[in-house]
């Protein structure tokens, strides 16, 4: 009995380390404008078999939700300037974190482009630089990703679109990660995203 306990343990161990260095695939096609997210993700592991499929469908909006709208864009206009001020501190983490989750993804298709703005000139033009400095990493790292980002001017504005297909190795993500993690400055930034 304990003999086959023990074969059972371990042949779910050796299916979970097949699985983490096979990886997951993701297929996600996106296109978000103000609140409005249109898209699907599909999540598959042994690169066939789907484990997770989601479509978003786009809502139209009445007049009373375009108000509830406008409210929260100002709300949002306060949250984005809030979380890129906790993001600047662990820039440099973010990148060495980036180089080395590209190393562990094979790339399909990853074609990404985001309009950005602030209510200020001076901040939108501040932080999309920042915003450059990043993609210019990103881009560089892998030879099919495609990231690119334009400023908007008329007001508070987060919108992209997106077309991505790769494949994760589980295994190797796992210790930069945990780097990352270990930070303190990313901690903040993770509560104050999840906070709002």
């Amino acid at each position: 009995m304990l003999n086959i306990l023990l074969m059972i343990i371990l042949i779910i161990i050796f299916f979970i380390i097949v699985l983490l260095y096979i990886g997951i695939k993701i297929a996600f096609i996106y296109d978000k404008k103000g609140s409005n997210l249109e898209g699907c993700l599909k999540i598959l592991i042994l690169k066939k078999i789907k484990v997770y499929s989601i479509a978003f469908p786009s809502t139209e909006k009445d007049e009373k939700g375009e108000k509830e709208e406008e409210k929260k864009d100002e709300k949002t206009s306060r949250d984005l300037k809030k979380i890129l001020e906790l993001a600047r501190p662990c820039l440099e983490d973010i990148k060495l974190f980036l180089k080395s989750f590209m190393k562990c993804i094979n790339v399909h298709t990853l074609k990404n482009h985001l309009i950005f703005g602030l209510d200020s000139y001076a901040d939108t033009a501040k932080y999309i630089g920042y915003i450059w400095g990043m993609l210019i990493v990103v881009n560089n790292s892998h030879k099919n990703a495609r990231f690119s980002a334009e400023p908007s001017f008329n007001g508070s504005v987060l919108d992209a679109h997106g077309i991505n297909e790769i494949e994760i190795n589980l295994l190797k993500v796992i210790p930069p990660a945990l780097k990352l993690i270990s930070k303190k400055e990313v901690r903040d930034l993770i509560r104050g995203v999840r906070n709002g």
